[in-house]
């Protein structure tokens, strides 16, 4: 599987968290289907078969790695 850059991650997380609240506010056909559309978009970027666990597997992939250890001078 091919990981998604952090900047093309951020901008489907972006666009999701804009669908919810967009949905959440007043529901439509459209508002549905574009939830649903971003959704899958997170899910294939991840490699995850829900968006629960893509969003969480999206957090992990964003997630700074820990610092590297300090050299001996």
């Amino acid at each position: 599987m091919l990981l998604p850059t952090p900047g093309d991650l951020r901008a489907a997380l972006s666009r999701y968290a804009d669908a919810v609240i967009e949905d959440e506010c007043r529901s439509t056909l459209d508002t549905v289907r574009r939830r649903e559309d971003t959704a899958y978009t997170l899910c294939v970027m991840t490699g995850v078969n829900d968006i629960r666990g893509a969003l969480a597997e999206a957090d992990a992939l964003l997630r700074p790695s820990a610092p590297a250890p300090a050299t001996a001078q």
